[in-house]
């Protein structure tokens, strides 16, 4: 996030700091006993999943994938220090926890508003996200959740 805030606040805790210590990928920085910054390694290829993917791509639907989203198309976003990806279904915001082991992932069940939903659109998109323990990039800019080795769902940075 780059905004005032964070600079105001992230500018006085380095002064602060005189000592810091790295463990389990985590950087931290103290003053005497006191945690004032902590900083998580990102993989480098991790990293590049960093911003907004609007789905373009869902398999396994016997209705157009137009039909299933005419309005808006489900989108998320990783939030990799916290391991959380959040976003909306086309209908409803969500939030989840997921985990990552080189390009295997699993994603918990998450949290979500509760609007109506007209359609199959936002059940089909979470019913398949449980089911994702792979992904793969195959650029910057397209992301492939895949089960074993077959893509259901593909999502383009924006």
């Amino acid at each position: 996030m780059n905004d005032d805030k964070t600079e105001s606040l992230f500018l006085p805790a380095i002064s602060q700091t005189n000592r810091w210590q790295i463990e389990n990928n985590v950087l931290k920085f103290f003053n005497g006993q006191t945690e004032v910054a902590k900083f998580t390694a990102v993989e480098a290829t991790t990293s590049k999943l960093d911003g907004n993917w609007e789905l373009n791509y869902i398999s396994g639907i016997r209705i157009a994938f137009d039909g299933l989203y005419p309005e808006k198309k489900p989108f998320i976003r990783f939030e990799l220090g916290q391991s959380m990806i959040s976003g909306n279904t086309s209908c409803n915001g969500f939030s989840s926890k997921y985990t990552m082991n080189g390009n295997s992932i699993k994603f918990e069940p998450g949290i979500s508003t509760m609007m109506a939903c007209p359609g199959n659109g936002e059940k089909t998109f979470t019913s398949m996200l449980q089911k994702v323990n792979k992904y793969a990039l195959s650029d910057d800019n397209t992301l492939n959740f895949l089960i074993d080795d077959v893509a259901v769902m593909r999502f383009v940075r924006k």
